[in-house]
């Protein structure tokens, strides 16, 4: 009597299984650690960069206590920008206050072959900063805290300078103010009653 596991000659062997493909990698239960990455797309589209921490020391009867400022810039790269300041306890804290002011204080203008439509002047206290339009391919000529503004809200060729304070809190709101007050040809026209 054939045993019934005997296998037939007369049939292929049966093909050896493939092993499972491991899942991919998933993360279990909440991020911990670091939040969302500096100049990183946020779900609104906004691009987010932390320009300057301050830390301030408060001495009390026990020792020191720390506070931090922190002074964020937010655009969309198509004309529209906003700056804030957070101050809290915590590092993170204080970001995500100065992002969440930045946004409700945007302010919108008109990019002009990706310059600004005409030279203008900020001033915010001490602080005094020049802009003038510039041909294509001159690039952002700026530093600090005015890079960071102009790049934000996705200006690509300008010329700047910083004429007063080189606090990066003043030349940051002076930046905000000079753009505040760029018009284009036909809004001025328009306002003119033309």
């Amino acid at each position: 009597m054939p045993a019934e596991n005997t296998p037939n000659p007369s049939q292929p062997a049966p093909a050896p299984s493939a092993a499972p493909s491991p899942a991919p990698y998933q993360r279990r239960g909440p991020s911990r650690g670091r939040g969302r990455r500096q100049d990183e797309p946020s779900a609104d589209g906004l691009k987010e960069t932390v320009v300057a921490v301050n830390r301030v020391a408060k001495v009390v009867k026990g020792g020191k206590r720390f506070s931090f400022g922190a002074i964020v810039v937010v655009g969309d790269g198509n004309g529209r920008v906003g700056c804030g300041l957070g101050k809290a306890k915590d590092v993170q804290f204080s970001i995500q206050k100065g992002a969440r002011r930045a946004r409700k204080n945007m302010v919108h203008f008109t990019l002009v072959e990706n310059t600004i439509p005409h030279e203008t002047v900020g001033h915010w206290g001490a602080g005094k900063v020049w802009m003038k339009p510039a041909a294509p391919g001159t690039g952002v000529i700026a530093g600090g805290g005015v890079r960071a503004v102009l790049e934000a809200a996705g200006v690509k060729n300008i010329l700047t300078k910083s004429l007063g304070s080189t606090n990066n809190f003043s030349v940051i709101y002076a930046t905000i103010q000079a753009l505040r007050g760029l018009r284009t040809r036909d809004e001025i026209m328009k306002l003119r009653g033309r």
